[in-house]
């Protein structure tokens, strides 16, 4: 069985869905430490041709509590303002807007749960079949970090195959994986550009920005556009 895991990023780039894609399971590790300035709560969007980072506010966030300890703030309707303004004359804007309005506009204030119910729409709305666990329901507290972590992680899942994005080679080793009778490996995304109204390619936006330009048969597409190393 392949897995993949991550910690649960709000909306983000192509990179993130191709991981999710071809993975049976995918872990979202709500119980990893929060990181400050990081994705798991903003993104990129495109405002007036260029990359604009959008922030959704979070209470009671510290460097030194976990993701799942944390609760989302008030500014979605703020937020989906924004995106409305941005996106309205985008060809999908009708289709994708509700999606997007569900989902910042549910009730949820745990981030983790949040973001992870953003994931879990989207992840249906492309049709995937992936299988969605939380890390602290598959794992309890455990004095286990990082490789460690992430191999007894395979092994309660009775997983033999492991990917994770190309950055995760500065932290996996390959040999340790095998010892466990797991495979690893890393996924690499190649170039993806589409048409965004008549401006310059801004590369890297969140997924809204996908949605918002392309159907969903092409964005299936750019889901198959990566190699494993």
């Amino acid at each position: 069985m392949i897995i993949g895991s991550n910690q649960p990023y709000l909306f983000p780039y192509i990179g993130y869905w191709q991981l999710i894609n071809m993975s049976e399971t995918y872990v979202i590790s709500d119980s990893m430490q929060y990181i400050k300035k990081g994705y798991i709560n903003r993104n990129n969007i495109l405002v007036d041709g260029k990359r604009h980072m959008f922030t959704l506010e979070v209470l009671g966030a510290h460097s030194d509590k976990l993701i799942n300890e944390i609760e989302v703030g008030n500014n979605s309707k703020k937020f989906l303002k924004s995106i409305f303004h941005t996106y309205k004359k985008a060809p999908y804007f009708h289709e994708i807007y509700p999606l997007i309005e569900k989902i910042l506009l549910n009730d949820e204030k745990n981030l983790a749960k949040f973001v992870g119910y953003s994931i879990e729409k989207i992840a249906s709305f492309l049709e995937m079949d992936t299988k969605f666990i939380y890390l602290s329901d598959l794992q309890e507290e455990t004095s286990l970090r990082g490789q460690e972590r992430t191999i007894d992680i395979c092994k309660r899942v009775n997983a033999d195959h492991y990917v994770n994005a190309i950055g995760g080679q500065e932290l996996y080793d390959k040999n340790s994986f095998n010892k466990s009778g797991i495979t690893l490996n890393f996924l690499s995304s190649e170039t993806i550009e589409y048409k965004q109204f008549n401006n310059e390619f801004v590369p890297n936006l969140s997924i809204i920005d996908i949605m918002m330009f392309n159907s969903k048969e092409e964005i299936k597409g750019m889901l198959k556009k990566f190699a494993l190393i």
